[in-house]
């Protein structure tokens, strides 16, 4: 699916080294962290981080931002351990995306939370993805989960324009080497930059 970028937006998307386990002395001569005597492999990780600016305000911009998105409800977990039929457990979870096909999980409000710090901003970080999206993936590597659902920031920078920030999917679960998982993220990928492109439009 192609998708319209508008005039009005800018997306900048550059590579950034993932966090490493970093203080000199907490590797050992094989290059492996150590973690309570035990080896533990880094790796470092090139990600594609995303960062559109728009001429919208921001409380607008949320407003569109939350109106594409259902709202996962935590109690189908309950379900699924129990044992419950697992198409109408399905059918349930599809009921709960909105119109981007995303649901978000979670708010964090660290605009208010830096009052803490004196600070006054506007900016909030959402966890969104769809469960079938991620099962679609874990299920060919669990340790796809690890990032499932994604993460996306959108807070208003110095100069009053509104920003949002994400990892491009793809770039995330590529680290894994599955081209099942990837082909997902690679879909992820289209469908967050849509979500992102209408809240912002």
């Amino acid at each position: 699916m192609k998708i319209q970028r508008p005039r009005n937006m800018m997306i900048v998307a550059f590579t950034l080294s993932a966090f490493v386990l970093g203080a000199d002395g907490f590797h050992d001569r094989s290059g492996l962290a150590s973690q309570a005597g035990k080896p533990m492999n880094v790796t470092r990780l090139a990600v594609d981080h995303v960062r559109v600016v728009a001429d919208k305000p921001f409380d607008q911009v949320i407003r569109a931002f939350e109106q594409q998105l259902g709202q996962f409800n935590p109690e189908v977990y309950k379900s699924l351990i129990a044992g419950g039929d697992a198409e109408k457990l399905r059918a349930k979870i599809k009921a709960m995306e909105g119109p981007s096909g995303f649901m978000v999980f979670r708010t964090s409000d660290h605009g208010a939370l830096l009052c803490l710090a004196g600070q006054k901003k506007k900016a909030i970080q959402y966890l969104v993805g769809n469960p079938l999206f991620a099962v679609q993936m874990t299920k060919h590597d669990i340790r796809a989960s690890l990032y499932a659902p994604l993460r996306v920031l959108i807070y208003e920078n110095d100069e009053g324009k509104t920003c949002v920030e994400y990892d491009r999917p793809s770039s995330l679960f590529g680290q894994f080497g599955n081209a099942k998982v990837t082909d997902v993220a690679t879909r992820l990928d289209r469908k967050m930059e849509q979500l992102v492109t209408d809240a912002i439009r």
